[in-house]
């Protein structure tokens, strides 16, 4: 495929990049991309079957491969946005097929791979039997650029040396030395035009050089050291580089080298002199006066390209500066930050120092007050033991056993004798004065068992009641304690059935958990100190032979001083006393004894009465049968005629009798026992009668105390 020479004046903005399926010709191509500011890109590809071996980098090809060399440089095109044109070449020779094309489609620039066998020798080098880039360097139009690209990198160029549209041979260029752009053409116009009074030498004819130059408008030159090209006064140092350039001298030069161009064509259209020599010899000055203006140009372009990275790279080193100032400026904010944060952290920690000693000195005065504390109440209680153990010695409230009686009375604590055993000691069963007994004996083991015993002797001794243990007597010297024996044992076991035992009924247990109500009641209101027991709890409640309810155990009771009594009725303890799940939690937590504290046992009693369960969560499973309408299956399934409201109602108050803060529990003689005693009378008007199986006898209740 070939393309048509383009219509009306040629295009110079055009590239030609002869392209083959070597590596060098992609290079060549990616490069004229690149570098090569030009819109269209025509990539031209010479068929040649019968190709001699010439050292060239082209062979022949077959379709395929066409196709593949034109598919490779697609891409390229796209990234940058240049029309790409394909042009195949049928020809027997690679060079004159690509020249003639050049020719025919007015080419501005001409890039050509390196060859791959050896690097493109210099011009100077250049012999006939060379290979294709150095030929095409060597025959291409002078209005061409021929870039010979090896790896992305120029190897070998030529510069065009006149414009398409001039058809005049340039004369041979004279060599180009490096110096400064402004120098070297003052000096070459001065080597042109010799200056002798103004006026233009060239042959015997003199001319004035004043009279061309204003043929477009008059353009004086100014005297001095100055060369005037048009209205820019061009300065002639030499030792001035283009870097050290601005932005106004840039322009200056910019519209020197315009002018000059101008001025060039001007005197290109001026007449023709008199004589045929002098016209030759200024064509052909005028010729090296364009060469040397498009060098000017290439120079002026690449000053400016140096001035501009210049220029960025200052910006750049500029805002690194910026930046590295502003990092200063936060390093060093960042450091005054940080020691006012030490500061501030030092003065806190002082402050913390100086609370620490002072609650440290506190805690000191605290702890030494506290041993004085125990130690004067050590002193107390040593004095009270000592009074108590006299007192007991000398106490007539009580019979008097001696060790001798008792163990008769037990076959001297006979294995068999023996009902039960607590925390003070085991419990036999015996007879004294015809009587039968229950004798608790003091345990070796039970570090507080003497204290238990004087508290007992001292509370049982001095109260009586229907519903309280009985104290028969005692034997001092060994701490034996003689009760009164009750037939049915514990209210433990009867709830939970021991040996096999009938189930209470509704009916007595309502009764026992009146009876109960009421010998609490009475601890707490004794006169003049209230009672409060602490260890309420079933194991603790004994049923005698008419399964009349006595509370027993009262060797963990306090008497609470009546100054606190008259006003809030609490006590503080430095240790809490009782039975887990049976202890009230704040009295626990707090060492706060108040008789709530027996309410809150009370309440995990009259719990496991109705329910016939163990002590612990108790309350939570209660509570969610009541919220799930379950409660039936809750209640103990031995009594299979529980009257289920009342059993309701008697759930609900003990529940608030088991309530955490005591301050939400119910008042024990105003609210508790009233209910109890409701309640116990529900099951006087059934006419029930309690049957005692074991020994075949019919009671009812007994009347109650006044």
């Amino acid at each position: 495929m070939s393309l048509q020479p383009p219509s009306g004046p040629p295009q110079q903005n055009i590239t030609m990049v002869a392209v083959d399926k070597d590596k060098n010709s992609a290079y060549a191509f990616r490069w004229a991309v690149t570098h090569l500011d030009n819109p269209v890109i025509i990539a031209v590809h010479v068929k040649n079957k019968n190709l001699p071996n010439q050292g060239t980098n082209v062979f022949p090809p077959d379709e395929d491969d066409v196709s593949n060399i034109f598919n490779n440089l697609r891409a390229m095109c796209q990234r940058k946005t240049i029309t790409m044109k394909e042009a195949v070449i049928d020809h027997h020779d690679v060079v004159k097929g690509l020249l003639d094309f050049a020719n025919r489609n007015g080419i501005y620039s001409i890039v050509v791979g390196a060859s791959t066998k050896n690097h493109m020798p210099s011009i100077k080098k250049f012999k006939a039997n060379t290979d294709i880039p150095t030929t095409m360097i060597k025959l291409a139009p002078d209005y061409c650029s021929v870039y010979i690209i090896s790896k992305l990198k120029i190897v070998s160029a030529r510069s065009a040396v006149r414009s398409m549209g001039n058809q005049i041979i340039p004369t041979k260029v004279l060599p180009v030395q490096a110096s400064s752009p402004y120098g070297e053409f003052e000096g070459r116009m001065r080597s042109i035009l010799p200056r002798t009074g103004g006026t233009y030498e060239g042959s015997s004819e003199s001319r004035s050089f004043d009279s061309i130059s204003t043929v477009k408008g008059s353009r004086p030159r100014s005297a001095g050291s100055n060369m005037s090209m048009g209205n820019i006064d061009v300065p002639s140092s030499r030792g001035r580089s283009w870097a050290s350039m601005d932005e106004r001298d840039m322009a200056a030069l910019g519209l020197m080298v315009e002018s000059n161009r101008s001025d060039m064509n001007l005197i290109d259209s001026c007449g023709t002199p008199s004589t045929s020599s002098t016209s030759r010899d200024l064509e052909a000055e005028m010729k090296r006066l364009r060469l040397e203006l498009k060098q000017t140009m290439d120079m002026y372009s690449s000053a400016c390209k140096q001035a501009i990275s210049a220029k960025n790279q200052a910006d750049q080193i500029r805002k690194w500066r910026v930046e590295e100032e502003k990092k200063v400026v936060e390093v060093r904010l960042s450091q005054e930050a940080a020691l006012a944060m030490a500061e501030r952290e030092k003065a806190r920690a002082k402050a913390a120092l100086e609370a620490a000693e002072e609650a440290k000195w506190k805690a000191e005065q605290e702890a030494q007050r506290r041993m004085e504390a125990e130690l004067k109440a050590m002193k107390e209680s040593q004095e009270r033991d000592r009074a108590l153990t006299a007192f007991a010695h000398n106490d007539n409230r009580y019979r008097k056993y001696t060790m001798e009686e008792i163990e008769v009375a037990t076959s001297k604590f006979s294995p068999s004798k023996k009902i039960g055993e607590g925390g003070y000691g085991p419990v036999f069963k015996g007879h004294l004065d015809h009587t039968a007994v229950a004798i608790k004996l003091l345990s070796p083991e039970a570090s507080q068992g003497r204290k238990q015993f004087q508290q007992e002797v001292e509370v049982l001794s001095c109260i009586r009641h229907p519903n309280m243990v009985l104290l028969l007597g005692a034997c001092p010297e060994h701490g034996c304690l003689v009760y009164e024996y009750m037939d049915h044992g514990s209210l433990e076991d009867r709830l939970f059935r021991k040996n096999n035992s009938r189930p209470l009924s509704w009916q007595k247990r309502f009764q026992i958990a009146a009876e109960i109500s009421t010998a609490l009641l009475f601890l707490h209101q004794t006169k003049p100190e209230p009672i409060v027991h602490r260890d309420l709890k079933p194991s603790n409640i004994l049923l005698n032979r008419n399964f009349v309810s006595k509370i027993s155990d009262v060797g963990l009771a306090r008497l609470v001083p009546p100054s606190v009594a008259d006003n809030v009725t609490q006590y503080y303890m430095t240790s809490a006393a009782g039975t887990f799940c049976y202890i009230d939690p704040e009295y626990q937590q707090t060492g706060m004894l108040t008789t709530t504290s027996d309410v809150y046992s009370l309440g995990i009693m009259l719990l496991q009465i109705i329910t016939a369960r163990p002590p612990m969560g108790l309350t939570h499973h209660v509570k969610k049968a009541i919220e799930n309408d379950c409660f039936e299956q809750i209640l103990d399934p031995m009594v299979t005629d529980w009257p289920v409201e009342a059993a309701l109602s008697f759930a609900k108050l003990a529940l608030g009798c088991a309530e955490l803060c005591k301050k939400d529990r119910p008042v024990l003689a105003t609210v508790v026992l009233p209910e109890l005693n409701r309640l116990r009378d529900l099951g006087d008007t059934d006419g029930h009668v309690f049957i005692d199986t074991k020994n075949n006898a019919h009671s009812q209740r007994p009347p109650m105390p006044t």
